[in-house]
């Protein structure tokens, strides 16, 4: 009991130790950046008005709004105060929005596209990767070289193929959006498939470098596991081989699980660079038009987001970790 109390204590220290700093971060970084963005609203509300006097009673009205007039740690705690509240404050870029709801706008759609794509993705690239080390031949070597070239393409230049594919060569999809762009979301047929067919090639982008990686991480797996001393001393034994194939896929998927769970903790920011190629109406969008915006406000709260699932998954995995495999706990609390 001792080791295991040892093990999880050290593990939530420093994921609180991480998480404050990422916290800290996430809200200087954006701050850092150069330009006013206060400015562009000024600019948008005091259109047509020539009384300088009257500019500055604006800016002023703004800077105080969104609290850019106040010292740097008086902004800090403000803002942490307000984060636990549950509170981001306005959107810059998409004033008078508050962030939180231009974040419960798009998240969802990132999530609706992304999460079934990893998934979908981890299943078939580690069912390839399985086959692939045990029939070997033929199969293997076909698939081999498939999989290091998807692995190694990133997730915008496999958005880019698809889309000058099948969104411009051949038609067959639309190339932006999530919806048609004369359509106005509501619960029709028409709109239904409308979202599904804009959701084909991001989606597939995301799917088919996932199954890449894992396909290749599988294998890897799956010829070391098949080598081990223990497979060739049950095949001694004459123990059937349809039974030594499920221990040895078993201890193969243990790698493949933190893969997934890496995957999903970082789904926000991983392939956002598809959302962004395909127009897509989620973060990945979002945090695009809040970067040339210079929205900090949107920025420190998607990527704090982010990096809270990324903790998350990885601090849940740890824990996992601790309770399938022994010898993790073992060697770490140590």
């Amino acid at each position: 009991m001792k080791a295991y109390r040892n093990y999880y204590l050290k593990k939530i220290v420093w994921f609180v130790i991480t998480l404050q700093c990422a916290f800290i971060l996430n809200f200087i970084l954006p701050r850092m950046m150069p330009g006013d963005p206060v400015a562009g609203i000024v600019a948008r509300m005091a259109q047509g008005m020539s009384n300088a006097t009257g500019v500055q009673a604006v800016y002023e009205q703004y800077t105080e709004l969104f609290g850019t007039d106040k010292p740097m740690l008086e902004q800090f705690i403000i803002y942490v105060r307000n984060v636990f509240h549950g509170d981001f404050g306005y959107s810059i870029s998409q004033y008078p929005r508050t962030v939180a709801d231009v974040i419960k706008s798009s998240i969802w759609w990132t999530v609706a596209l992304q999460f079934p794509a990893i998934i979908v993705g981890w299943i078939l690239g580690n069912t390839l990767g399985a086959l692939s080390a045990y029939l070997r031949k033929g199969f293997d070597n076909v698939l081999l070289p498939i999989s290091i070239f998807f692995s190694n393409l990133p997730a915008f230049a496999m958005a880019i193929i698809l889309l000058v594919i099948f969104g411009v060569s051949l038609k067959w999809a639309p190339t932006s959006g999530g919806y048609g762009f004369d359509m106005i979301p509501n619960n029709s047929w028409e709109f239904v498939w409308s979202v599904i067919v804009h959701y084909q090639l991001p989606f597939w982008a995301i799917v088919l470098i996932t199954i890449g990686g894992q396909a290749i991480g599988m294998r890897s797996m799956a010829i070391y596991e098949l080598n081990a001393d223990y497979v060739k001393y049950a095949r001694f034994l004459g123990v059937k081989d349809r039974k030594i194939i499920m221990y040895v896929f078993r201890n193969a998927m243990l790698p493949q699980i933190t893969g997934l769970a890496q995957s999903i903790g970082t789904m926000v920011g991983g392939a956002l660079f598809a959302e962004i190629i395909f127009s897509y109406p989620g973060l990945g969008s979002t945090i695009l038009t809040a970067v040339r915006g210079g929205d900090y406000p949107l920025i420190s709260a998607t990527t704090l987001i982010i990096t809270i699932m990324s903790l998350v998954a990885f601090f849940v995995l740890e824990i996992l970790y601790g309770l399938i495999d022994p010898r993790i706990k073992a060697a770490q609390s140590e």
